[in-house]
C-alpha cells in the first residue's frame, strides 16, 4: 500500500491522538475518563477485543468523568475499551445528490442504491433564524387539499402541527400534502416510527414518486440519540435548499416520538421526570427544532407540518400543549369525523391558522367565517335536527346550514390520491357560500 493510500485510510477515521477508556456501562449510557471534551463532542468507542466500532455523544461531565450517549447499541463493548475524540463534530454531508434518495440521519442511503456523493458538510445543530431576519409571511402555499387551502390557508414559511390520535390518518394527510405542495423541495422526516411503515408510506401515500423529495428515517428501533438527531439532521437539509433561495416544505412525523427519544436520554441522565414523566429537556428541545423554519430575508423558506400524537385524543398532552404554543396553527384531525366517513378527517371547528388573515382575499375570509358559521350551528344543533325536534323556519341560518350540509361535507372530504389547484379550491368555497368575488 502507498504512503498517500495510507494516509487517506487513517484520515478517513478522524481520531484524535490521544485517547480516554470506558469505566462503566450499561443499556444507555456510556461512563468515561481521560479525555478532555465538552457538552456535544462527538466520540467513537473502539472494542479492544474486535476493534468493533460506535459513535456516541457527549451529554454529561462530572469531573473527570464524562457520560456517553451512544448513537447505536453498546452489545460487545466493554470497561477498558478506547474512547476517542472524533475531530469531525455533529456535521452530515448535504447537496442535490440526496434529492430521490431515502436515508438515515447521518445520510447513509438505506435504499439499497448507490453511495450519495456530496462534498459539502453541515452541522446538524445550529441556531434558529434570528427574530429580526424572518421575512413576513405573506404568500400562500398550497398544499392541493381543500380542507387546508380554502379553510386553513398556510402561508410560505409558516409552522403548522397536525393533530391526532392512533389511526386516524395522519399518514395519508401527510402523503397528500408532499404530493399535492406547490414547493420545489421536500424534506420528509419520519422519526420514531415503525420500520413496516417507511416502505408503505413511500408506496402507498407517496405513489413511489420521490423527485426533488429526501426521506429521513430513524425508526423505532434504532436508539434514543439517533432517533433524537434524526429531527435535526432533516431540518439541517431543509436549511441547505432554503439557504440556495428554494422554498421548501418540510414534515415530520412525529413530534410525540422526537420528544419520547428525548425523555429516555434525560432519565437515563438523571434529569427529574416532570408532567408524564417528560423530562424539563424534552420541552425545551421542541422550540429548538421548530423554530429552526421559517422565511428568512434574501433566502429561501422553509414551511413546516409537524405531526403530534395525542394519547387517548388528549389534547391537553404535555408534548401537544407545548407544540400548540410553538407553532403558528394547528390542524385537528377527528376520530368522530373517521367514523362518519369524512376524508381528511379534519376538524374545522377545532383547526386554526395563524397568518390565514393577512394571506387571503377579502371575499375568501369571508367565505371561511361563514362556513366555520354554519357548520357551527349544524353541530350545535344536530341532536334537534336528527330527533326532528327542528321546524324548518325558525331560523333562516339554520335553515341554510341545514341545505348546505350535503354539499359543505363534499367539500371538506377529498380522495387521497386527488389534488385541487388553489385557485380551483377558492372558486369551489366562494360559489358554495354565495359570495362573489369582486376580482
Amino acid at each position: 500500500m502507498s504512503l498517500s493510500s495510507l494516509k487517506d485510510k487513517i484520515s478517513k477515521k478522524n481520531y484524535s491522538v490521544a485517547f480516554g477508556e470506558v469505566v462503566k456501562i450499561n443499556a444507555t449510557v456510556i461512563t468515561a475518563r481521560g479525555l478532555n471534551v465538552s457538552i456535544s463532542d462527538m466520540v467513537r468507542i473502539v472494542s479492544n477485543e474486535t476493534a468493533q466500532e460506535t459513535v456516541g455523544m457527549v451529554t454529561e461531565i462530572d469531573g473527570e468523568d464524562f457520560f456517553i450517549t451512544p448513537f447505536s447499541f453498546v452489545e460487545g463493548f466493554r470497561s477498558g475499551d478506547r474512547v476517542f475524540l472524533d475531530s469531525t463534530g455533529l456535521n452530515i454531508p448535504v447537496g442535490e445528490a440526496l434529492l430521490g434518495r431515502v436515508v438515515d440521519p447521518f445520510m447513509r442511503p438505506i435504499d439499497g442504491k448507490k453511495n450519495i456523493n456530496t462534498t459539502k458538510t453541515s452541522p446538524i445543530i445550529k441556531a434558529p433564524i434570528a427574530a429580526m431576519k424572518r421575512g413576513m409571511i405573506d404568500e400562500v402555499f398550497s398544499v392541493g387539499v381543500k380542507s387546508i387551502d380554502g379553510l386553513l390557508t398556510c402561508g410560505k414559511g409558516q409552522k403548522l402541527g397536525i393533530f391526532a390520535g392512533s389511526g386516524v390518518g395522519k399518514s395519508t394527510l401527510m402523503g397528500m400534502i408532499v404530493r399535492g405542495a406547490d414547493a420545489p423541495i421536500k424534506v420528509v422526516a419520519l422519526i420514531g416510527e415503525r420500520g413496516r411503515e417507511v416502505p408503505e408510506f413511500i408506496e402507498k401515500n407517496l405513489g413511489g414518486d420521490l423527485t426533488n423529495t429526501v426521506i429521513i428515517v430513524a425508526t423505532s428501533d434504532d436508539s434514543p440519540l439517533m432517533r433524537k438527531y434524526g429531527a435535526f439532521a432533516a431540518m439541517s437539509v431543509a436549511e441547505y435548499f432554503k439557504d440556495k433561495g428554494q422554498d421548501v416544505l418540510f414534515i415530520m412525523d412525529s413530534v410525540t416520538r422526537f420528544a419520547m427519544a428525548q425523555r429516555e436520554i434525560g432519565l437515563a441522565l438523571g434529569e427529574p421526570p416532570t408532567s408524564k414523566g417528560y423530562p424539563p429537556s424534552s420541552l425545551t428541545l421542541l422550540p429548538q427544532l421548530m423554530e429552526r423554519a421559517g422565511k428568512e430575508e434574501g433566502k429561501g423558506s422553509i414551511t413546516a407540518f409537524f405531526t403530534v400524537l395525542i394519547e387517548g385524543d388528549d389534547m391537553s398532552d404535555p408534548i401537544a400543549d407545548q407544540s400548540r404554543s410553538i407553532l403558528d396553527g394547528h390542524i385537528v384531525l377527528s376520530r368522530e369525523m373517521t367514523d362518519f366517513g369524512i376524508y381528511p378527517p379534519i376538524h374545522i371547528l377545532n383547526s386554526a391558522s395563524r397568518v390565514m388573515n393577512d394571506i387571503i382575499s377579502k371575499e375568501h375570509f369571508k367565505a371561511v367565517m361563514k362556513f366555520r358559521r354554519l357548520y357551527t350551528l349544524l353541530k350545535e344543533n344536530e341532536t334537534l335536527i336528527r330527533i326532528g325536534a327542528y321546524v324548518k323556519g325558525s331560523d333562516a341560518e339554520l335553515d341554510e346550514a341545514i341545505d348546505k350540509k350535503e354539499a359543505m361535507e363534499k367539500f371538506i372530504s377529498q380522495g387521497a390520491m386527488y389534488r385541487v389547484p388553489f385557485d380551483e379550491c377558492v372558486s369551489e368555497l366562494l360559489a358554495l357560500m354565495d359570495i362573489k368575488s369582486e376580482a
